[in-house]
């Protein structure tokens, strides 16, 4: 049959790891048969940001914003370990933390529902949505290791030259000091996009931070929060008799717990980073959750929620058999692919990325799955397949 075209390229990012091997499976298996797949692909492997300087990574958050739909791999983000095994020029920083912080957007993470695996908290009904800040916080801090005795201070000078300056610590020997920092245009870019999402899924909102503690950090948040909430987005709430909801984060942990699901939580940078990876796993598996971006411009990136699978890349290098789940990797492109549709207007690119998703799916509901949900899951009579016999049989389905 004749293969979709594409009129706008999406743009590809390339990864690390054994997600980087499901990534070439997945478009050889499941999307260059059936679609004419036009990308502009950039290798964010950590061999080439090292070798590029990571001037690849700020290369693919521009053509994103130029192109307006990008699908993501995971990627390493390198610690001291990874320095030696990699023979790093320095620690490059999160790649995911640079992209976020160039589109300025808002991180939505849900969990994919399948039948057969059911959540681990046993009243959880309905997904949660988790929106994640994507901009500052301890991604984009800047850190001190203390030698010895000392004061540390915490200074601002604005563009006329007058200081505000804080301490932050008497040190009487060898410490530690983070400084960590976010803006009211990115936290009011944050609380639309949040609200916005809220109204679009006629769902109720939470927001959570820790305002008793941080009574200006947090607390501007809360602010920003409730003046747009009530300013822009309360007339439509109640008219869809939905509700957004403020508390501490610690209260939330608390209440999702009991909750039935159903709603958006939208957390802080790094409070999102933890907290959709609890509800992942909790729902079933890390790799069964789909991430987008989503800029106030109207630009979209597509990734898996989860890592690089690293103890399963090891495996394959000495050869040796995996069963590494690949449903949120093939996620992240379906979605790539139905927003690269709707936006260029190719219904039947759309089309392609639901058939795709719901062959997923089926296959596992037909007791055909990789170990992790094999392990998890109340069907009988399943059948554990390896990386690549998943993705095949998920092609047969097609």
């Amino acid at each position: 049959m004749d293969k979709i075209k594409m009129t706008t390229p999406l743009v590809e990012m390339d990864g690390d790891e054994m997600t980087r091997i499901l990534w070439k499976m997945i478009k050889d298996e499941l999307i260059l048969p059936y679609v004419d797949l036009k990308t502009e692909y950039y290798d964010l492997g950590l061999e080439n940001r090292n070798a590029t300087d990571d001037q690849v990574t700020v290369d693919s958050a521009n053509a994103t914003l130029k192109y307006g739909v990008a699908v993501k791999c995971a990627t390493i983000t390198p610690n001291a370990a990874r320095m030696d095994e990699y023979k790093l020029k320095k620690m490059w920083k999160s790649p995911n933390g640079t992209i976020r912080a160039m589109l300025d957007g808002t991180v939505f993470r849900a969990p994919i529902i399948v039948k057969g695996i059911e959540p681990c908290v046993r009243n959880w009904k309905q997904p949660i949505t988790l929106a994640r800040h994507a901009y500052g916080d301890v991604y984009k801090n800047v850190e001190i290791q203390v030698p010895n005795k000392g004061k540390a201070e915490l200074v601002f000078t604005d563009e006329d030259g007058n200081e505000t300056r804080e301490t932050i610590h008497e040190f009487d020997g060898p410490g530690i000091i983070q400084g960590v920092h976010n803006t009211n245009k990115s936290i009011t870019s944050f609380a639309r996009a949040c609200l916005s999402y809220a109204v679009a899924t006629k769902q109720d909102i939470w927001f959570a931070t820790k305002d008793t503690i941080s009574k200006k950090y947090d607390h501007t948040f809360k602010d920003i929060f409730e003046e747009i909430y009530n300013n822009e987005f309360k007339q439509q709430f109640e008219e869809l008799g939905i509700e957004y909801f403020y508390t501490l984060i610690d209260d939330a942990v608390a209440r999702v717990m009991k909750s039935k699901g159903g709603f958006i939580w939208a957390c802080k940078n790094y409070d999102g980073d933890v907290m959709s990876d609890m509800v992942s796993s909790a729902f079933g598996s890390l790799a069964m959750m789909t991430s987008v971006l989503v800029s106030p411009s109207g630009v979209y990136e597509y990734e898996a929620a989860h890592g690089t699978v690293q103890r399963h890349y090891y495996k394959h290098l000495k050869g040796e058999e995996t069963s590494t789940n690949s449903v949120a990797t093939i996620f992240a492109w379906t979605g790539a692919l139905r927003k690269r549709g709707e936006l260029d207007k190719i219904d039947e690119l759309c089309a392609f990325a639901d058939r795709l998703e719901k062959a997923t799916l089926y296959t596992i509901e037909s007791g055909k799955m990789t170990k992790d949900l094999a392990l998890i899951t109340s069907l009988n009579d399943v059948k554990v397949l390896n990386s690549k016999e998943f993705i095949e049989a998920i092609r047969a389905n097609m």
